[in-house]
């Protein structure tokens, strides 16, 4: 079975978010079965198709290759709390039972710099370990006034991709040399991933399987950045079950790893398998089948199955 008929055979889905979250109320997502397993295509639909064929060759190894080896059954993970107003963090940061580390949006558009602050003290009251994410959604001097306001009362594990750009973000670190600044986005939707470690500008690396073309790209990326004295933190990008599955399965494959954001699928008010029980802050890196009745309730309408088909076989004539 080639790739081509993997497609041809595809499931496309539409799952439902509990509250907007990276602008979006409905994660759309293509998953095919294939001799090793499923696989998940779900690049986002802004992407063009030379970036979004890099997510379909994940998804296609995850189907065809299945995991790489693991060192470890269970993956830490945090807590991850979207802009939302701080008096409902508490009800957001339930669904992560024995999560210590949370991740808080902030520099959503049309907040404020006091929003921010009141939803990270909020989870601080809470949580004993904050990591922040802007999506790169400040410039040099707002995102150093808003590290100094977010670190008041207390410590930030590190600011997740604070500014877009790889010389702001080394600007960050020069100023405001009391919070670590990981990068993202100048990895994940780099031509050279490593240039931002190359350039100083962050301390650690946020990988994504998907982006990043598979687990065993996020593997050998892990291994490169560990000659650059950088760790790294899995992340999900916004995955269904079955591509939280291959983000997992690459945690599991690393030496090591501070708590990954492998748990997005409580923003999800429906998934396509039940959801993982998170035990102490762990998941347990197994393997997923998605339900069958799950699949027929969350098929996307007719007209966006076809564009995702006809979008994965343009991608798949780049790989």
């Amino acid at each position: 079975m080639g790739p081509a008929d993997l497609l041809a055979s595809a499931h496309v889905v539409a799952l439902p978010m509990r509250t907007r979250f990276r602008g979006i109320t409905v994660r759309e997502a293509m998953v095919f079965e294939g001799p090793a397993g499923w696989g998940e295509f779900a690049a986002f639909p802004e992407y063009d198709d030379a970036e979004a064929a890099l997510w379909l060759a994940a998804g296609l190894e995850a189907a065809t290759l299945g995991p790489p080896d693991p060192v470890r059954e269970w993956v830490d993970v945090n807590a991850t709390v979207p802009a939302v107003p701080a008096t409902d963090v508490p009800d957001v940061l339930a669904r992560f039972p024995g999560a210590r580390t949370a991740k808080v949006k902030v520099a959503e558009k049309g907040q404020s710099l006091a929003d921010d602050v009141a939803r990270v003290e909020a989870v601080r009251a809470l949580v004993p370990t904050v990591r922040v994410d802007a999506n790169g959604g400040w410039t040099v001097d707002e995102a150093e006034r808003a590290l100094h306001a977010l670190t008041a009362t207390g410590d930030l594990e590190y600011a997740e991709q604070p500014c877009a750009s790889v010389e702001d973000l080394a600007e960050v670190r020069r100023r405001v040399p009391g919070v670590a600044v990981a990068a993202d986005e100048s990895i994940r939707r780099a031509d050279d991933p490593l240039r931002v470690v190359r350039a100083g500008a962050a301390d650690v690396a946020v990988v994504k399987v998907p982006p990043l073309g598979g687990m065993r790209a996020v593997v050998a990326l892990a291994d490169q950045l560990a000659e650059y004295g950088v760790p790294v933190v899995v992340s999900s990008a916004l995955d269904t079950a079955v591509g939280m599955s291959a983000g997992l399965a690459a945690a599991a494959a690393l030496q090591s790893t501070a708590a990954c954001g492998l748990a997005t699928g409580a923003l999800f008010t429906a998934d396509l398998a039940p959801p993982r029980e998170l035990v102490d802050g762990r998941l347990c890196a197994d393997t997923v089948v998605p339900d069958s009745a799950a699949l027929t309730a969350l098929a996307a309408p007719e007209d966006r199955r076809r564009w995702w088909i006809a979008r994965a076989e343009r991608c798949l004539r780049l790989l």
